[in-house]
């Protein structure tokens, strides 16, 4: 998307292009820190609601001996005194007070939600359930709210089509959370090392550097199409996979291929992943045959020792 953001500018300014990819992917992971404090909000709610009834002039006898279940979940625990979590949020001033329907509308959904009411019939707590119950409202709670998704998108554009990856990344955070997990537990980093983050930015400036001699790649490869009727998301897609092939060493071609496969079906048109596997085979073929891919390391699975596949 930041590569097409700055096929649409006017300007050229590959620096400014840059500091918004930048700031995109830095969008992405307040994101990831804003849905894990959603979680804390909805525990809150309950809460508050078991403290309501206990108000009551009159409570009830189920009033008065409330299920806690949910509020003393194990793994809302670790994440409720987990010093990332807390400092990332307090510094970024992350919160949703200024959405405060979310959390009340996803609660409300919460409690009639088959796996929730399953949940709060067990009693005690074993850490594995606790974390299953969790990890379902990130995946498939969370993820399938028309109301949350509207509303991230009103919050940012950079959160537009971010949901799935950020749900994801989440749900392989919680995995990794173990009962005995103290305060200092680590969440996922923005970036994995330093190699991941020149990663990001090597790959942009070089599509961008290069995108006129991808396109002519492209474009010799593409029978019976000029590249002037090809859609500019297509031709992004594969302008990305040409240069990963041909910067990265250590990333085998395959892996390549079946990433940006994927990716024209999230971005592109419906027919858009045949069609892009068909144009990179051939461009594979032809940039092969020339000695242009140079893999080592394990960029090297699925290469023969004279570069042929």
């Amino acid at each position: 998307m930041a590569l097409y953001a700055y096929n649409r500018r006017d300007d050229g300014n590959l620096a400014q292009a840059e500091t918004e990819l930048m700031f995109s992917v830095g969008k992405t992971y307040d994101l990831y820190h804003y849905l894990l404090l959603l979680l804390l909000e909805i525990v809150d709610i309950a809460a508050e609601k078991i403290e309501q009834a206990l108000q009551k002039k009159m409570p009830t006898a189920e009033d008065l001996n409330p299920n806690k279940q949910f509020i003393d979940n194990l793994v809302i625990a670790q994440l409720r005194n987990n010093r990332a979590l807390d400092k990332y949020i307090s510094s970024k001033k992350l919160t949703w007070v200024n959405n405060s329907h979310i959390p009340r509308l996803l609660f409300n959904k919460l409690i009639i939600w088959d796996t929730y009411i399953e949940y709060m019939q067990t009693s005690g707590h074993i850490y594995s359930t606790d974390k299953k119950l969790i990890i379902n409202i990130i995946s498939d709670l969370f993820a399938n709210s028309d109301d949350l998704l509207a509303n991230l998108e009103e919050q940012s554009i950079y959160w537009n089509d971010d949901i799935e990856y950020v749900t994801l990344m989440i749900e392989k955070t919680l995995k990794k959370f173990k009962a005995d997990s103290d305060d200092n537990t680590k969440l996922m980093p923005l970036f994995k090392n330093e190699e991941d983050e020149e990663f990001v930015k090597i790959l942009f400036r070089k599509a961008v550097l290069n995108s006129e001699k991808y396109s002519g790649l492209i474009d010799r490869n593409t029978t019976n199409w000029e590249i002037e009727r090809i859609a500019l998301m297509d031709i992004l897609v594969m302008q990305l996979a040409i240069t990963e092939i041909l910067e990265f060493s250590e990333i085998p071609v395959k892996v390549t291929l079946n990433e940006y496969i994927e990716i024209a079906k999230y971005y592109c048109t419906s027919k858009s992943s045949t069609f892009v596997n068909g144009i990179l085979d051939n461009i594979v073929k032809e940039i092969r045959e020339k000695g242009f891919i140079n893999k080592s390391g394990r960029g090297l699975v699925g290469e023969t020792v004279d570069g042929k596949k």
